[in-house]
């Protein structure tokens, strides 16, 4: 797009920013010196308010462009992501939400440390949702920079490279201002829009085809290159042993993955009681099927009316699919429709990015500040005295994540400093990843960070909740045991070396054949921690874990 066309899709697409930006100037004027505030927004939001929130916060920028694009690219293979983002909400509201709302305070260590030795288990948990959190936000920032370099008329380096550093900028500006409650009102519009954009995109895919899905999907077969293939399985992974492993591991991660997200667990302590939280789910779930179901409207309608050659030819990954898309059903290249389109489609896009990474900075650095800050100030005080190896750190007998003063005052005020400092650590990291993943396709970056949620996470999350033999040994075990490995065997994989889609092409030191590493990681995720537990010298707390397991099914002593 050029002229007059292009300036009017960056003013639609500034408008978004900006009513995101109010948003968080006006949540920004109330009070958040006090944890609570700052982490949950006080906890005063209903069940249809958060399962807006978490359903912006979790369709992300792998929902809309990534997930799109891999069915535009490989047909029937792509919607393994739709099918196994979608499952792995019965997973959290059958396992997890109402449990870790009655056992949680701000972050998924405070779940885990409820009946365990503090220091030990809150460094570990910490580490983990820091790594896992980090690998989300980098496939936003590959969505970002790929959807703005397309504005901007082209698939311009630069451009994307700015991109990313602004969008760092953005979310470090919505957490640390706005904590959240800024978040939240953010995700919530972000979903309100997403869908709004959603379901008009599939009308109008579906209005080309005059209703006739089959006839959809027989054009997108006819354009994709692939023909009959491209609605079998098979095309993303193929008939070897590795893709099928890969296909298997892939599945994995993507079921069991969402339970162990620490900005989705996050959000079950932004409501009153444990019947919101799962009330919450319920929300979520509604808006989060009728997504994903469009999704694949749109990926297939993308293959038909742009074709395949068409999307690659714009992003090799096909991220850009949906764009493309939209301006193709407005009237294409030139056209008043095409551009309002597009740059609608792109803000909408745009907006879910910043959402999510907000929701996702925040819980990364509640957990640097909360868990990993505080552990460091526990070991540095040597615990209470007593306490022996000082594991509790001033917290036992206190209830979880609560503030070694007891009142809110000191010590976690300081959190919330340390909070918004980390918060600009946090979207370093993230701008310096996402430069180097840029040419990688947005789903499938999320789909690693599934796999590491999944190994590290989800274990000693079920375990802690399930198992009353479970020991302090067992539960750090168990993180590093997921943990370690999947970091390393995606260091080790096609990933990062060995191919000319690798984050380093011009070397090859990969060793470990498949892409996702959950086939292997999260069996050893859950082997580690039963190890752990059996051979712990010490036995396990039955007291504490008698007055979790109360807290947990009703909700007694619960924030």
């Amino acid at each position: 797009m050029t002229g007059d066309h292009q300036t009017l899709a960056l003013l639609l697409f500034g408008v978004f920013v900006a009513v995101t930006l109010a948003i968080t100037t006006w949540a920004g004027r109330r009070r958040h010196g006090s944890a609570d505030e700052f982490y949950t927004g006080g906890r005063l939001f209903s069940p249809m308010e958060n399962g807006f929130a978490i359903s912006g916060d979790y369709m992300s920028a792998a929902s809309f462009l990534g997930i799109s694009g891999l069915i535009a690219l490989n047909g029937y293979d792509g919607m393994l992501y739709s099918v196994g983002f979608l499952v792995a909400w019965l997973v959290v509201l059958f396992l997890v939400a109402e449990l870790v709302r009655n056992c949680g305070r701000f972050t998924l260590a405070d779940v885990v440390a409820a009946r365990m030795g503090e220091r030990r288990v809150r460094t570990a948990v910490g580490a983990s949702s820091v790594t896992v959190s980090v690998l989300y936000l980098v496939a936003q920032m590959v969505g970002a920079g790929s959807l703005v370099a397309l504005l901007l008329g082209g698939t311009s380096g630069a451009a994307r490279s700015w991109t990313v550093v602004g969008v760092g900028a953005l979310m470090v500006v919505y957490v640390a201002l706005g904590g959240m409650r800024a978040t939240t009102w953010i995700q919530i519009v972000k979903a309100v829009l997403l869908m709004a954009g959603a379901l008009t995109l599939t009308a109008l895919v579906l209005l080309r085809f005059h209703g006739d899905f089959g006839e959809l999907l027989t054009t997108a077969a006819e354009r994709s290159g692939h023909g009959r293939d491209f609605l079998a399985p098979g095309l993303g992974y193929g008939d070897d042993w590795t893709a099928r492993a890969d296909f298997v591991s892939l599945g994995l991660a993507l079921v069991l993955g969402t339970a162990g997200l620490p900005h989705i667990l996050a959000r079950f302590s932004t409501v009153p009681t444990a019947r919101a939280a799962r009330g919450s789910v319920v929300w979520s779930i509604g808006l989060i099927g009728s997504f994903y179901l469009m999704t694949i409207v749109l990926g297939f309608g993308a293959a038909a009316i742009v074709g395949s050659d068409a999307v690659r030819a714009s992003n090799t990954a096909g991220n850009t699919a949906v764009p493309l898309l939209a301006l193709e059903l407005g009237g294409g290249a030139g056209s008043t429709g095409g551009t309002v389109l597009f740059a609608v489609v792109a803000a909408v896009a745009f907006a879910t990015i910043l959402a999510v990474v907000a929701g996702i900075t925040l819980a990364s650095s509640a957990s640097i500040a909360h868990d990993l800050y505080a552990s460091f100030v526990r070991r540095r005080d040597g615990g209470v005295a007593g306490n022996g190896s000082g594991d509790r750190g001033g917290e036992a007998g206190a209830s979880p994540g609560r503030s070694a003063d007891g009142g809110g005052g000191r010590r976690r005020f300081g959190d919330v400093a340390v909070a918004r400092v980390s918060a600009v650590a946090v979207g370093a990291v993230a701008i310096g990843l996402g430069l180097l993943a840029q040419d990688l396709n947005v789903a499938f970056l999320v789909g690693l960070a599934f796999a590491v949620s999944a190994s590290a996470n989800l274990p000693v999350l079920l375990y802690s909740l399930f198992w009353h033999r479970f020991t302090t040994r067992g539960a750090v075990w168990s993180v590093y045991g997921g943990l370690v490995p999947a970091v390393l065997l995606v260091a080790l994989s096609p990933v990062v070396s060995g191919g000319p889609g690798a984050l380093l092409p011009g070397v090859d030191f990969h060793v470990f054949p498949l892409q996702n590493p959950g086939v292997v990681s999260i069996p050893l995720g859950f082997l580690a921690g039963w190890l752990g537990t059996v051979t712990s010298p010490e036995p396990p707390d039955e007291a504490r874990h008698a007055e979790t397991e109360v807290r947990a099914l009703t909700g007694a002593g619960a924030a």
